[in-house]
């Protein structure tokens, strides 16, 4: 009778598990049909499946994405949201372009600063959550007129240049090298799920007040949470300053709702405590792939936003809908 009973035992477990990652699988789920409809409407329009090219142009141009969507995740996990992720991607662009030169210690002495800048600018948001009590969406909605107009003051117009070398480390476009980062960023998560702050910022996430009974420093933890949002942004405007090879101060303001939409796409939940980063990567690469799917079926660009909006409302509504379902059969 025992070996029957630990099945029976294994079984509810397995269905528990399943259900606890289900946000995740749906989103890849997403991903890989939009992958599907993508290489369909390829091949009607151009003859032929997407080659290299297409995937490495799509993961280079992702990835400012995918680093945003990652930093907001740390922040909406907690239940606080990170409005100032397009300004500090403004900055962070803006400065590359102007202070990167072409010789090694400029390239990494100044990535690490630059990583540092957006590390202290999300400090700035975290103290002011944490310590000043101010809620979430008003200050970093402030502090995000604040970075961007340094950035405009930084780059006063678009230029600047980013060395051919720094470029084909981040964004490559002979090879999807970026995907290298992807990997990365993967793993990395998964060794920080398991961390001391990993674990306090789903508890703060989940019921601060019990979290705070049983030990965890919920200030402290909130200002990590911004403070790896702002790196994670520094590193999107990295990445986007290299896909480019120069800098634009205004080319930021989309991500700070895009990196939004692709972690509600990726199955994290706005009322904090429940998704994965990986889940936000994933949906990075959904919204991207609904650009590429827009642009290849020839719609007039005049529309090409308007469908762009609803295609990705139908989707957030969608992933919401199921993974409520799913949270409540957990």
């Amino acid at each position: 009778m025992a070996a029957p009973q630990a099945i029976a035992t294994r079984r509810p477990r397995l269905a528990h598990a399943m259900l606890q990652s289900a946000p995740l699988l749906l989103s890849l789920a997403m991903l890989a049909a939009s992958i599907v409809v993508y290489c369909a409407i390829y091949l009607a329009s151009q003859h032929r499946l997407p080659g290299g090219f297409e995937l490495t142009s799509t993961v280079n141009n992702t990835m400012p994405l995918a680093m945003a969507a990652v930093g907001q995740s740390f922040v909406v996990l907690t239940r606080g949201i990170d409005l100032s992720v397009g300004g500090i991607i403004d900055l962070t662009n803006a400065v590359a372009a102007v202070a990167i030169h072409d010789s090694p210690a400029s390239m990494v002495g100044w990535s690490l600063a630059i990583l540092a800048i957006g590390a202290l600018l999300g400090l700035v948001n975290g103290l002011l959550v944490a310590v000043g009590r101010l809620q979430p969406i008003l200050v970093t909605l402030a502090t995000l007129s604040i970075f961007q107009g340094i950035a405009i003051r930084v780059l006063p117009q678009p230029g600047g240049a980013i060395p051919d070398a720094y470029g084909a480390v981040l964004a490559n476009v002979d090879a999807p090298i970026s995907l290298i980062y992807v990997a990365l960023l993967v793993l990395g998560w998964r060794v920080f799920r398991r961390t001391r702050l990993g674990v306090s910022i789903f508890a703060i996430g989940n019921d601060e007040p019990a979290a705070a009974a049983n030990g965890i420093d919920v200030r402290r933890t909130k200002i990590a949470a911004y403070v790896l949002s702002g790196t994670f942004s520094a590193a999107a405007g990295l990445f986007l300053a290299a896909a480019a090879t120069a800098g634009d101060a205004t080319t930021g303001n989309s991500y700070t709702l895009t990196s939004i939409v692709a972690i509600v796409l990726g199955g994290v939940s706005l009322f904090g405590g429940r998704g994965s980063a990986v889940g936000g990567i994933a949906g990075a690469f959904v919204t991207s792939m609904i650009v590429n799917i827009l642009f290849f079926s020839h719609i007039d660009p005049l529309y090409q936003n308007f469908y762009e909006g609803l295609f990705l409302v139908l989707a957030v509504t969608a992933a919401a809908g199921i993974g409520h379902y799913f949270r409540r059969r957990a």
